[in-house]
């Protein structure tokens, strides 16, 4: 009985095309992809958000002013763009090293989670 139970498990395991399906690979690459996640700086569902605020020193003026930090929207941009941005990394944005199926998994997620929030 034990070994049928062992050979079941393998049948199933051999077979079985994918233990998570994309929408939460998606989801697992969206809230950690390799240390922090998209949604700490982009929103839960992609929208953009304010990072900080801090205080920058104008040489000329010898003041103090405010400045924002601000993550850009990720939600309604193209594939392309969303793919440049995770691979060509600039200012704060860290540095991604993720395959092409996992940022087309993650880009699909993040139109997903978008459209449920339409509704």
């Amino acid at each position: 009985m034990r070994i049928l139970g062992i050979l079941s498990f393998f049948c199933a395991v051999l077979f079985a095309e994918s233990f998570i399906s994309d929408y939460e690979y998606g989801q697992m690459l969206f809230k950690n992809p390799r240390g922090i996640g998209c949604n700490k700086c982009h929103g839960e569902n992609g929208e953009g958000s304010l990072i900080a605020t801090y205080k920058d020193f104008n040489k000329t003026s010898q003041t103090y002013y405010e400045r924002k930090l601000i993550a850009p929207a990720i939600d309604k941009i193209s594939l392309q763009e969303f793919a440049d941005g995770i691979t060509n990394s600039k200012s704060v944005m860290p540095s991604y090293f993720l395959t092409q199926d996992e940022i087309i998994i993650l880009y699909k997620y993040i139109k997903k989670i978008g459209i449920k929030d339409e509704k």
